[in-house]
């Protein structure tokens, strides 16, 4: 065995020693509450799927219309020969749907996010970023090499304070504050007028990565923003994703004419990869009409989440303090929570443990996502699931 191998082997091994090891289901169904794994039938409450979009059938029509009309592949990056006027009608649409003028379309939430800030930050800009923001938003940061100031999660006063230090010693440099609007583990809200008040008060910019909230969030599903009545002048960097309450695959960033052509020139992310097929540029134009006129199932998905929570309440259940679809209960131990989540599994209810390093040490949780696709039914069997394990 050569050093390379070993050393990879007693990572690993320290992996499994930790509790932190993670397995890959393959599912023999489509993306829905009721799967198989296995040859094994689980009840499923951990896909961001928030709308039930994923395996709607209009979709699966668009798709195969989409690779009809233009193909499988793009064939390139948008930048030589891969843009196609599905992608150009797609940007339009998202854009005028969450209301700025321009939105460039990346291959997924992560791409858009390392694209965007490292296009807009180098030395010896700043970049002020909540504790709890997601993987990519850090990742960014790190990459584009300005100076990361992690803030105390939703402590405006510590990012005030913050911002005050480094305005005193580092007039000059740019400053960007980048949070989720939904953390994606916890389901809280961000104070997005407050950051966008103190980012202006500051003289920086603000990105928000809505992931959690298109097509969850605001009047049409059409996110923060419009939950919390802001114009777009509030937020000059919002980043969309469309593999979650979309059901499809892909993500863009929505800004001015400044912005977008920015990243036109700049964002590696953009320049130097494949563009997506223009099939899943047709299925999200088709997913974005149905979010856009299906309101019952941003109004059934609320009252999931007002059944789940009454119902855990009830049990005295670890529930956090989530008014979202992403409904955690927080075990604490990664022992614990990976007990739970085998007792579930036992019993046919499929949730899957989060562990660090998605999560901080001593905050391991079972991530309870509802989606309009399942029942009253389904949440009173995962409520008496949790009866008999908790």
């Amino acid at each position: 065995m050569s050093s390379f191998e070993k050393a990879l082997r007693q990572q690993l091994e320290q992996i499994k020693e930790d509790s932190l090891y993670r397995q890959r289901k393959s599912l023999q169904t489509p993306q829905q509450p009721d799967i198989k794994i296995d040859g094994k039938k689980f009840l499923a409450f951990c896909s961001n799927d928030y709308l039930g979009l994923a395996n709607h059938p209009e979709l699966v029509e668009a798709m195969a219309s989409g690779a009809e009309d233009w193909g499988v592949g793009s064939g390139g990056s948008h930048l030589v020969v891969g843009h196609q006027q599905a992608h150009h009608d797609l940007e339009q649409a998202l854009a005028e749907f969450v209301g700025y003028p321009r939105a460039l379309l990346f291959s997924n939430g992560y791409m858009a996010n390392i694209g965007a800030i490292r296009s807009l930050l180098g030395p010896p800009d700043e970049a002020f970023q909540d504790y709890l923001n997601h993987a990519s938003l850090l990742d960014g940061g790190w990459l584009s090499r300005a100076r990361i100031q992690r803030f105390a999660h939703n402590d405006y006063d510590d990012l005030q304070q913050r911002l005050l230090a480094s305005r005193q010693s580092s007039a000059d440099s740019k400053r960007l504050i980048i949070s989720d609007s939904v953390f994606s583990m916890d389901g809280e809200i961000a104070d997005i007028p407050r950051l966008s008040a103190i980012a202006k008060q500051e003289d920086g910019w603000l990105m928000v990565d809505d992931a959690h909230g298109l097509g969850v969030l605001g009047e049409n599903g059409s996110g923060a923003l419009s939950h919390w009545d802001l114009s777009s002048d509030s937020v000059e960097v919002y980043v969309g994703t469309l593999g979650k309450a979309f059901g499809c695959f892909g993500a863009f960033v929505a800004g001015s004419e400044l912005l977008i052509e920015t990243l036109i020139q700049r964002a590696r992310t953009y320049i130097f990869t494949t563009a997506l097929p223009p099939a899943l540029a047709v299925t999200n134009l088709k997913a974005l009409e149905i979010v856009r006129k299906d309101q019952w199932r941003r109004d059934k998905l609320a009252e999931l989440i007002d059944e789940f929570k009454t119902g855990a309440e009830a049990l005295g259940l670890p529930l956090m303090s989530s008014t979202t679809a992403v409904q955690p209960l927080m075990y604490g131990s990664t022992e614990k929570t990976l007990q739970v989540s085998a007792a579930l599994a036992e019993q046919g209810i499929l949730i899957t443990a989060i562990r660090p390093p998605t999560v901080p040490v001593g905050t391991s949780r079972l991530r309870v996502t509802l989606s309009a696709s399942h029942s009253s039914e389904d949440v009173r069997k995962l409520i008496k699931a949790l009866a008999r394990v908790s």
